[in-house]
């Protein structure tokens, strides 16, 4: 074997154990909670919402569902592709390359989709209620452990 032939064997093993390594520590050990179930929690428990209110919040929260589920369909699409790409180059081609844009593409979308969601339940709060809203929007957002 040659000495290019077993860096770049090196280098797909090396890419494949972090990617495994990733997915594992996300999956297993200790997830944090999503900035979604803090928003949650706190707008169903803690806002004191009234009728029209939690009225409005189901729709917009109706609405984020369904497309979010679109998006997540369209990341594992993606991901899929990119393993395919991995596995047809061996190497970081230019399907590899085209199969991360897409991806990393999606993941932007979501989370523009989620800010747009975030703020459309804003708009639907009293001001008192926006400021706490605010401050655990700003906490989930910068919290060290994430």
């Amino acid at each position: 074997m040659t000495d290019r032939r077993r860096l770049l064997l090196i280098t797909v093993i090396a890419f494949l154990a972090a990617a495994a390594g990733a997915f594992i520590g996300r999956a297993f050990i200790a997830p944090s909670a999503p900035v979604e179930s803090e928003l949650h929690t706190l707008l169903h428990h803690d806002l004191d919402l009234d009728v029209g209110q939690k009225a409005r919040m189901e729709e917009i929260e109706r609405r984020f569902a369904l497309r979010k589920q679109a998006l997540e369909l369209e990341l594992r699409a993606d991901n899929a592709k990119l393993a395919d790409a991995i596995q047809s180059e061996h190497g970081y081609g230019p399907a590899v390359g085209a199969a991360v844009d897409r991806s990393h593409q999606a993941m932007g979308q979501l989370q523009k989709e989620t800010l747009e969601h975030i703020f459309a339940m804003r708009a639907v709060l009293k001001p008192d209620q926006a400021a706490k809203f605010d401050a655990a929007v700003v906490k989930a957002l910068t919290a060290k452990e994430r």
